[in-house]
């Protein structure tokens, strides 16, 4: 009888173990590895987040073109535009303390995240709550994220559910033509 409670306890514990999804972190050196779809070619591009001091900073590679992305303290905390930049106007580029670069800022998580919605570039992007909660996965695993809508044109983005550095996982119908796609996390 202890045995069949054992075996019933650890088959509980390992099936809500296998369940939750997966939400990835960032640290000094974390390797985000996406695919891009640029106005009709496939790119692969990697960042290397660089941490300190609540700066954040992303080593980008893609194709021969190397360059590093700063983003400020205040714009990882309170940004407000999306750099939609490919690194290749500058070894260093240091973004205005209004941008981001693959994320959103903390504050406008939280906008999305207590208010259902926040604005970006100008424009409300909405959560979708009809969302299946496992569309979304890195390298096998099912990401926990928020899908969210422009209401001025068709872009979706996912948005990592990580209100310290709220990753932008997906992109899809993005007018600009760049629609990334998040497909490992190496820490």
């Amino acid at each position: 009888m202890k045995n069949i409670f054992l075996m019933i306890l650890f088959c509980i514990v390992y099936q809500k173990g296998i369940s939750q999804n997966y939400i990835p972190t960032l640290k000094n050196n974390t390797q985000l590895h996406y695919v891009c779809k640029l106005h009709g070619q496939t790119r692969t591009l990697q960042l290397t987040a660089e941490t300190s001091n609540n700066a954040l900073a992303f080593k980008l590679e893609t194709r021969g073109v190397k360059s590093k992305i700063v983003m400020l303290p205040e714009a990882v905390k309170n940004g407000t535009e999306l750099s939609f930049n490919q690194g290749e106007y500058a070894p260093v580029l240091n973004l205005k303390p209004t941008e981001t670069f693959f994320m959103i800022s903390q504050s406008a998580y939280q906008d999305l995240v207590k208010k259902g919605s926040f604005v970006y570039n100008n424009t409300t992007y909405v959560l979708n709550k009809s969302d299946d909660k496992n569309e979304i996965s890195i390298d096998g695993k099912a990401v926990d994220a928020l899908h969210v809508k422009a209401q001025i044109d068709e872009t979706e983005m996912w948005i990592i559910k990580n209100p310290e550095f709220p990753l932008i996982c997906k992109v899809i119908k993005n007018p600009l033509g760049i629609n990334p796609t998040l497909v490992k996390v190496v820490d």
